[in-house]
């Protein structure tokens, strides 16, 4: 069942000054993508990005999905790993569980303010959602706050260097049709920022990578991922729109006719604090110098 939390739908910003997204148009899209007789062929991003590998090493008793979508992430989840879980979306079209043996709830709420209270949850997960939310800072905060201590937070979300066929070719494009560019895609996070904004949130033990993956082009919408920043264009010139069409071809189109389109899917692992944790050893308690290991001898071999 879904209860709902109001502000989830009232909200447009994550803080003060920040509203770089529109919020309302992204429920819509992922109300629309979700309700579509064929979402499940657009869901192989998620899988790409599967973040339940990260969670198979201990038994968490009760999880937290953030920007559920169809709820990909549960239905591959078993009760050896999470033992409850509950699932947050701001689509009502997303947020339902439809196959696991995981007790769950669903709950309408925006990621940007959590509707849950401090130390509630043993595990924090979220695959391909953070990178709509307008504080990002903020939503990593608001992260730990609800971890209770030595409790995970694993996250997947497209970086920086997502979309760059679309890019380039938007911009070639119009540069050449209209004597210059306005963005078409989302600004992303880069892979360098990761660390430091887990770390500013609170975090500890971090753990940060990235992979690429294809998808076609077409295909974005059917994920929900279209453009929903405020600043975007709403209409492309017709002779634009042709032209990017022909140098997205031309400049990375495949033998077969269609057209890819790149995601740079970045991966990140942190803990909340807890005094079971390794630590760092003290400053100047070593007891070997890093300029005396070449004066030390390989073992011998029989």
């Amino acid at each position: 069942y879904i209860h709902v939390w109001s502000r989830a739908l009232s909200s447009q910003s994550g803080g003060p000054g920040l509203n770089v997204f529109d919020r309302q148009m992204k429920r819509r899209q992922r109300e629309w993508a979700a309700a579509q007789s064929d979402a499940a062929q657009f869901e192989y991003i998620r899988e790409e990005s599967d973040i339940k590998r990260g969670v198979s090493l201990r038994t968490f008793p009760l999880a937290l999905d953030l920007g559920c979508g169809r709820s990909f992430i549960a239905e591959h989840l078993t009760t050896d790993v999470v033992q409850q879980i509950y699932l947050t979306d701001i689509a009502p079209t997303c947020v339902r569980l439809r196959h696991s043996e995981i007790s769950s709830r669903c709950i309408l709420a925006d990621e940007e303010f959590l509707p849950f209270k401090d130390d509630t949850f043993d595990l924090v997960l979220s695959s391909m959602s953070l990178h709509w939310v307008n504080d990002l800072p903020g939503a990593l905060r608001q992260v730990w706050r609800v971890l209770k201590p030595d409790g995970a937070f694993i996250a997947a979300l497209p970086g920086g260097d997502s979309l760059y066929e679309l890019r380039c070719s938007l911009q070639l494009a119009q540069t050449e049709r209209e004597g210059g560019f306005s963005p078409h895609v989302s600004p992303l996070t880069a892979v360098t920022d990761l660390g430091n904004l887990l770390g500013r949130a609170g975090f500890t033990l971090l753990t940060v990578s990235w992979t690429w993956t294809q998808s076609r082009l077409g295909f974005v919408s059917g994920m929900g991922e279209s453009n929903c920043a405020w600043n975007r264009r709403l209409l492309l010139h017709r002779d634009t729109i042709l032209a990017t069409a022909a140098v997205y071809k031309e400049m990375y189109g495949n033998p077969d006719g269609s057209i890819p389109a790149t995601f740079d899917l970045l991966f990140m692992i942190g803990w909340k604090p807890h005094d079971s944790q390794a630590k760092p050893a003290k400053r100047g308690s070593a007891t070997v110098s890093f300029g005396d290991l070449s004066k030390i001898s390989p073992p011998k071999t029989s």
